[in-house]
């Protein structure tokens, strides 16, 4: 098994953000990888004052190009949008499995401020099953409130898979939360965060991949676009980096 984190540069464009999601899609592909997760928001960036000009719907034509890829390279496909649920608006993962089917996973925890714009997520039990992994989906904020790691050690699940959007300022503390959720829940964890600038505001990027001890085997070393490779042994794991401008 082969999963990836993508970390990815947003831009103030829908069309140009997902022209990168296939271009790392295509990219992964090469490498053989089956489930691949982008950051927070990956497909609109983040941004909350214009998240209702910039909101998504299930079975949304404009992501068909997703779906596509999903299928015809095998790759379960993990990207963020706001997303409208009826009458609510949530910040959204979409999971596009080749098979055909669309899950969407819904941020549960919110971040100061996000609740003026955003509702909460449902406490489900979404799970992602790849052969003998079990995944369980959070994104930013999520891992802040140990609950949310709890709740997917109880289903088993053997990997979180973070979807973030960490300043400089912050991603100390999302280190050590993913570590320590990786230590005392012995899940692997892989983490996706942007490589550039969103909102304003500089992103850490330093994508990361933890085994379930809570050792860091592989990480971004800051900034930039590329990929985290992260390969299954027999034994244990061992991961990569393919950068964008190693290409």
């Amino acid at each position: 098994m082969i999963i990836a984190a993508a970390q990815t540069i947003p831009k103030e464009n829908i069309e140009k953000n997902l022209v990168d999601h296939y271009r790392l899609i295509n990219l992964a592909a090469e490498y053989g990888v089956n489930l691949m997760l982008f950051p927070e928001l990956s497909i609109s960036g983040y941004e909350r004052e214009l998240a209702e000009s910039l909101e998504f719907i299930p079975n949304d034509p404009r992501l068909d190009e997703l779906r596509n890829l999903s299928a015809q390279k095998n790759i379960i496909i993990i990207a963020g949008a706001p997303v409208r649920l009826v009458s609510q608006l949530f910040i959204g993962a979409f999971i596009f499995h080749p098979d055909g089917r669309e899950k969407i996973y819904t941020k549960q925890y919110l971040h100061d401020g996000e609740e003026i714009f955003f509702t909460p997520g449902e406490n489900d039990s979404l799970q992602i099953i790849v052969e003998n992994e079990a995944f369980s989906v959070a994104i930013c904020a999520d891992i802040t409130n140990p609950a949310h790691a709890l709740k997917a050690a109880s289903l088993n699940s053997t990997i979180y898979l973070a979807s973030i959007f960490y300043t400089p300022n912050g991603i100390s503390e999302g280190y050590k939360n993913l570590q320590g959720y990786a230590t005392e829940f012995s899940m692997n964890v892989l983490m996706s965060n942007f490589g550039g600038p969103s909102y304003g505001f500089e992103s850490a990027g330093k994508s990361g991949f933890w085994n379930n001890k809570g050792d860091l085997i592989e990480s971004f070393e800051g900034t930039g676009e590329g990929l985290l490779l992260v390969r299954k042994t027999e034994k244990s794991w061992e991961a990569e980096i393919v950068k964008s401008s190693d290409l």
